[in-house]
């Protein structure tokens, strides 16, 4: 319930004048519980009209709100009520048709975050670990709510009964601090500036349906003097191998059992084509076109071609969400090509090293169900958690105690940085990467700013080029 107070006093109202003293404006001034608020007005009949009806409610002993400082049945009077947690899951459920299933998580994360700040009562409250996996697991999530257990959704419950009305962050000090509770971790120490700038926008989307539902008059955070801190996009030119060490992390993987020797294709495509793990999870055998091998003249042995370079037709990828976050409740989610529209494809070169490596694989291997490339050991799905653990254990055996400490490979993704720092090292055009790559230019060229080396020399061999030529004589 609302937080009310009958300790209600009303001063005079003031005229003030603005700075160049030409303009007037008229002030009401009142106190609630202490707290002073003000109202300004142009005229001074609209000011008078205020504070009488202030006046008249005070007189009449209505209870005023302490978080927003009027009587309370004007709040009532003015939009509807709701309470955050019952607003939330409204948010999740507007959100949840058009969000991806790794989307969805986020928005469930942030509102688990940011809930606590709207806590309105301590009684009968839940464990914190019990609430914050009702919410997360159950409460925002539309597909798994109804299914909760009797347990659980007497937490919900208490959520729903015992969480601030929308209406209370109109209040400048309660939006700050839902906003501080949501980008911080568990400890009250800021999360990770990805989290918190996600984290904010999740948010401000929220409020910006609460307008659209009209339980605020306009978005509290917008109004809010509050910098996100500063991000930075830029590949870590420390994460990225060179060839002698991706080669070294490649012999490793085929030596862990028993999943290193079908997983060696695996890395290899990320490294040597920059694809993204959830892109060569999705590979099927027609997505892979490699050049005929040619009859050798002299002993009729079949070879490899001179150019044997080969293509991967990319259509789309498989991110990983879990079963509770996906519509058929598998544990990927099938997605269009990220930054791309449904049925959108691309096209990446396969270098010889490459090519060979997936000659062998299929040689080896074949395709598993649905003609996919890589599956588990007993032929279903490929696991998250199954690749996770072989690049650990290969990159524990392939790089020295100091390059193991340092984060040179240290996640899966730092094998595409690689691959497109190679790219862009090679002299390769940035329009033609950013296409392999599936990035905008601009997007690349931020990223991979401080991986491109050798640039400078050549600018500044130029430029000293250019001027000697204008220092001749004509």
């Amino acid at each position: 319930m609302e937080d009310t107070t009958y300790s209600v006093r009303i001063y005079k109202t003031e005229a003030r004048k603005n700075a160049a003293g030409k303009v007037t404006s008229y002030r009401v001034e009142w106190a609630t519980g202490g707290k002073r608020w003000r109202s300004t007005f142009q005229k001074s009949a609209q000011a008078d009209a205020y504070r009488s009806k202030l006046l008249i409610a005070a007189r009449e002993g209505e209870p005023f709100s302490l978080l927003t400082g009027e009587p309370v049945s004007w709040n009532r009077a003015k939009r509807p009520e709701m309470s955050w947690y019952d607003f939330a899951c409204k948010f999740a459920d507007f959100k949840w048709k058009a969000a991806s299933a790794k989307y969805r998580q986020d928005i469930a994360r942030a509102l688990t975050a940011a809930t606590p700040a709207m806590f309105a009562s301590s009684k009968g409250k839940p464990a914190d670990l019990d609430l914050r996996t009702a919410m997360r697991r159950w409460g925002f999530n539309t597909k798994q709510r109804a299914e909760a257990s009797e347990e659980t959704a007497e937490v919900l419950a208490w959520l729903s009964k015992n969480t601030h009305p929308v209406s209370a962050l109109a209040e400048a000090a309660v939006v700050r601090a839902l906003l501080d509770a949501a980008t911080s971790r568990l400890n009250g120490k800021p999360a990770a500036t990805s989290t918190i700038r996600r984290h904010k926008t999740i948010l401000q989307n929220a409020l910006d349906y609460a307008v659209e539902l009209k339980l605020l008059d306009a978005n509290p955070i917008k109004a809010l003097r509050w910098k996100p801190p500063r991000v930075t996009y830029e590949v870590d030119k420390r994460s990225v191998v060179n060839h002698a060490q991706a080669r070294r992390l490649l012999a490793e993987v085929a030596a862990q059992k028993p999943s290193g020797r079908r997983l060696v294709a695996f890395f290899a495509i990320i490294y040597y084509a920059g694809l993204r793990p959830e892109e060569v999870v999705k590979l099927a055998g027609d997505n892979v076109t490699l050049p005929e091998l040619v009859t050798n003249p002299e002993t009729g042995e079949l070879e490899e071609p001179a150019d044997d370079w080969g293509e991967l037709h990319l259509a789309g990828a498989a991110p990983f969400a879990g079963r509770e976050w996906t519509d058929d409740g598998s544990l990927r989610e099938e997605r269009a090509l990220k930054h791309r529209a449904d049925g959108e494809t691309r096209t990446v070169p396969c270098p010889p090293a490459l090519t060979r490596i997936l000659r062998a694989h299929l040689a080896e291997f074949g395709t598993g169900p649905g003609d996919r490339l890589f599956t588990g050991v007993r032929g279903g799905e490929l696991p998250g958690i199954t690749y996770r653990r072989v690049w650990a254990k290969a990159r524990e055996k392939a790089l020295t105690k100091q390059e193991a400490q340092s984060p040179l490979a240290r996640r899966i993704y730092d094998l595409r940085h690689a691959c497109v720092s190679t790219w862009l090292n090679a002299g390769v055009p940035a329009t033609q990467v950013a296409e392999w790559a599936g990035h905008s230019v601009e997007v690349l060229l931020r990223i991979y700013a401080k991986c491109v080396v050798g640039q400078d020399a050549v600018a500044r061999q130029r430029i000293d080029q250019a001027l000697r030529d204008d220092q001749r004589d004509p």
